[in-house]
């Protein structure tokens, strides 16, 4: 196969490649997806040949340069925003609970959840308590 990239659209691939890599592979330890790893490399392996040599070492790994150069800052708003959304939703279903949320309620429970993410985002979980049943 044969793949035409522009050199912006390489550097794109790059980030595409390595975070997915990094959301499929990074809790699972011991028992990586192998397959993800080597599209990685393969990937990768192309750096020096798109003039981006200082993202790649050993040929065909990130580069300190790369994984330290804002990766995983956009990984780390993607995992917050899906942590806050599935919170949002976990809390709307709960307070809903007795309701008919994905039927008839299904409106009530997205006006729940908007409510909740507005609340996330002007404060964080800094509101949030937990009451253990004391």
């Amino acid at each position: 196969m044969i793949l035409q990239l522009s050199d912006r659209d390489f550097r794109l691939l790059l980030d595409m490649v390595y975070s997915g890599n990094w959301v499929l592979n990074s809790t699972r330890e011991g028992d990586r997806i192998r397959q993800y790893d080597k599209v990685q490399r393969i990937v990768f392996a192309h750096c020096d040949s798109a003039g981006l040599g200082l993202l790649c070492e050993n040929g065909c790994e990130p580069s300190r340069e790369y994984v330290e150069g804002g990766i995983h800052e956009a990984i780390l708003d993607y995992e917050d925003s899906v942590f806050y959304g599935i919170l949002a939703e976990e809390l709307a279903r709960r307070d809903l609970r007795d309701r008919d949320v994905d039927g008839a309620d299904s409106d009530l429970l997205g006006a729940r959840i908007e409510e909740y993410m507005a609340e996330f985002t002007r404060n964080g979980i800094d509101n949030l308590t937990l009451d253990r049943g004391e």
